[in-house]
């Protein structure tokens, strides 16, 4: 199926590893030109690499994305080495060791809101006005399925949920403009350096066979390559008419509606 989007332009967030080198993968098969950021030079320029042997252009930004000021210097770097942003996936984001309402600091809770949704809001705000003024352009958000029911721990649950109702309304008030706005909820995905294979490495045996199968319908843990092609397909030409919409891909694991 052609997606309809080679020579389009990516700036993907998190994008040297895990879901997010995925989802540049995914998006360079499709002929899309890949910018990654990222806050490891070694791994990014890996990636970059990776995705200019599949015959598209890549560009790689160093960058820490808990700072949301540095997000200008991102974007126009990107625009600098690649060219202006079509299509834009907010992947970065993670739990930062926070745990529940009693242990959480109001400061360590904001700053998982940096991490997981402000940086993206900022990326998307900055990437807007070229999407707009060509009527053409994608947003897609790395979610969670524990932004829509109870998982994780506080600071993760409420920024990913708001990550989702941000979509929503973006979605729709910019469906008149030709810019769709989505979410992917992942859920217990296992890659390299990622934290299910932590807990994999760091907990017996038994307490992972446990979790596998009180949590896990499918008897084991999800793989990249379906969050890949999901994002690849939400930015496609095929996918026009789906604006604000959370899609979920984990196995059966989630339990809500």
């Amino acid at each position: 199926m052609d997606l309809g989007i080679s020579g389009k332009n990516a700036l993907i967030t998190g994008g040297s590893r895990g879901l997010g080198r995925q989802c540049a993968l995914s998006l360079a098969a499709e002929g899309v030109n890949v910018a990654i950021c990222g806050r490891t030079p070694s791994t990014i320029q890996q990636t970059v690499s990776e995705l200019e042997s599949m015959g598209v252009k890549s560009f790689g930004v160093t960058a820490d994305v808990t700072h949301v000021e540095d997000m200008a210097r991102v974007h126009s770097e990107t625009v600098e080495g690649l060219g202006p942003v079509d299509i834009l996936v907010n992947n970065a984001g993670g739990s930062m060791g926070v745990t529940d309402i009693a242990e959480t600091p109001l400061d360590s809770y904001r700053a998982v809101f940096d991490f997981n949704l402000f940086s993206g809001y900022e990326l998307s705000r900055l990437s807007l006005p070229h999407m707009q003024r060509q009527g053409w352009g994608r947003i897609i958000n790395i979610a969670s399925i524990w932004g829509r029911e109870h998982g994780g721990n506080i600071g993760y649950m409420s920024a990913k949920a708001a990550l989702i109702a941000a979509t929503k309304h973006a979605g729709l008030s910019l469906a008149g403009d030709g810019v769709t706005v989505n979410s992917i909820a992942p859920g217990s995905i296992l890659h390299p350096g990622g934290s299910w294979e932590r807990f994999q490495n760091e907990q017996p045996p038994e307490v992972v066979e446990q979790f596998i199968e009180s949590q896990l319908p499918m008897g084991r843990f999800g793989w990249p390559e379906p969050i890949g092609n999901l994002c690849a397909f939400l930015a496609s030409t095929r996918a026009d008419l789906i604006t604000g919409a959370c899609i979920v891909v984990d196995g059966g694991q989630s339990h809500s509606l």
